[in-house]
């Protein structure tokens, strides 16, 4: 009856097993609808908050600012991500998402939306944005780092690659983990195990697919959602817009109990025709869900250059 908390890898950081996502509280017509999810969250045992610099136009910061106001920001684990990926504008996009969250420090800062096979090169080359986010944790402005991505396992595991050649090792990695990844390009197969190998925190999301697999009517929100619990995840973010939904993803979290083999088996023979292709995956097997690509200024002047 209880959050249920899990340790962030190798950070040894408590983290509640449900994440609030960022984008869909900034989504709310009334801000002050926005703060009062973020707030009854917070109340209800939720410390894992995501966000991210290109939310909403900067709205879901601002709200989340807001609602972090009060004494909330000591309940929380924050996290942000940023899109640059040069050095001066990882750096000017870090501190205008430290403005925006009214904090002096992030306890997570990721790299957002690594979806092409460049990224990681773009990223740790000499005046990257790796150089921006290594100085904003010298400098304190964030405790960890880590990177998202929707797209592909192979460009995940360019990314830890790429990483490790330079001598750096990533505290968090966040990628979609559901029912339906299981079978098509999978993260869960690929990815996960090798972060596990190497104690990095498993951060999940798009557990729902963005309500595409929902949609199917193949299984259930909680179903989905206790899916991704069973995985050996840090933190399973998912994307609430309003009381309701955050009031089912709390009880989901609360009445979790790991799945049995023939319970997850079942679970994915019944989702195994439908994931083919990745139809019910689209931020997988289309370009509906790459803001970057859509917005290419979000990368910065030097983003063509590698």
């Amino acid at each position: 009856g209880e959050m249920p908390y899990r340790t962030l890898g190798r950070t040894g950081e408590k983290v509640s097993l449900l994440g609030l996502g960022g984008a869909h509280t900034g989504r709310q017509k009334e801000e002050a609808d926005s703060i009062r999810i973020i707030r009854t969250a917070i109340d209800q045992g939720v410390n894992f908050l995501d966000n991210c610099w290109d939310y909403n136009n900067g709205a879901s910061e601002v709200r989340m600012g807001k609602a972090l106001l009060d004494g909330y920001r000591k309940k929380t684990f924050l996290m942000t991500k940023i899109d640059g990926r040069d050095r001066a504008t990882a750096a000017q996009q870090i501190d205008e998402s430290l403005r925006r969250l009214q904090t002096d420090h992030l306890d997570l800062l990721q790299f957002h939306e690594i979806i092409r096979d460049n990224d990681p090169d773009l990223i740790f080359a000499e005046g990257g944005a790796a150089a921006a986010v290594l100085e904003a944790k010298k400098a304190g402005k964030t405790r960890y780092i880590g990177f998202t991505g929707h797209k592909s396992p192979a460009i995940h595991l360019k990314m830890l690659k790429v990483a490790a050649a330079h001598g750096f090792a990533f505290d968090a990695v966040q990628m979609p983990l559901n029912v339906m990844d299981a079978h098509y390009d999978s993260f869960e197969q690929k990815v996960l195990p090798e972060l596990v190998r190497q104690g990095i925190g498993a951060l999940s999301m798009k557990s729902l697919g963005d309500h595409f697999i929902v949609d199917t009517k193949l299984v259930t929100a909680e179903e989905c959602w206790h899916y991704a619990m069973h995985l050996p995840i840090s933190v399973m973010i998912t994307g609430i817009d309003s009381m309701e939904v955050l009031e089912a993803a709390l009880a989901a979290a609360r009445a979790y109990e790991p799945m049995t083999g023939e319970q997850v088996k079942a679970l994915l023979a019944r989702t195994a025709a439908a994931a083919e292709s990745g139809r019910h995956e689209r931020y997988k097997s289309t370009g509906r869900f790459d803001g970057t690509a859509h917005h290419p200024e979000w990368l910065g002047p030097t983003a063509g250059d590698v």
